[in-house]
């Protein structure tokens, strides 16, 4: 049987379609499922962020980790425990602060994300694919100015981040 694509959803009311928020939600939901089909469906975005990073930076603190793929603390422990829970990483305590936990890699971890890493890069291909190397380039950049300027925005009283030019 030749599946069809789903037909294009009617546009939503004028305001909601300016909402840079909403756009937002669309552009990380269809890649989730994206990720799901062409990654893994038992391995998140957030979770590959973890692990890559652990694997560049082995014996690094859960709070530095975090920082390091823009998850709050709380969200970084729920990650850490799956991936943990899961065998594929290790957090053990700081010798200097029992509070602190330290991450490295098993060797599960690591076999994970050699496997899927060329299938990341493929996404990756995939999601930016019929774009000229000008605009990829254009649209990363764009993409990495917003998360800076938004995450700079959420640690900001709301008086001084509904001013900032």
């Amino acid at each position: 049987m030749i599946r069809m694509p789903a037909p294009a959803p009617e546009l939503p009311a004028q305001d909601l379609a300016a909402a840079p928020g909403y756009l937002v939600r669309r552009l990380h939901q269809a890649y989730t499922v994206l990720w799901s089909r062409s990654v893994r469906a038992d391995l998140t975005g957030p979770q590959f962020a973890v692990l890559s990073v652990v694997r560049q930076h082995p014996g690094l603190n859960q709070v530095t980790v975090a920082g390091m793929v823009a998850l709050d603390n709380s969200t970084m422990t729920d990650v850490a425990r799956r991936l943990e829970n899961r065998g594929l990483l290790t957090r053990t305590a700081c010798p200097a602060d029992g509070r602190r936990k330290l991450l490295t890699l098993t060797p599960a971890g690591r076999q994970l994300l050699v496997e899927v890493s060329g299938d990341v890069a493929r996404l990756s291909d995939r999601v930016l694919a019929g774009r000229s190397a000008a605009q990829q380039v254009a649209i990363m950049a764009v993409l990495t100015e917003l998360a800076t300027d938004w995450e700079f925005l959420t640690g900001q009283p709301d008086d001084v981040a509904l001013t900032r030019q």
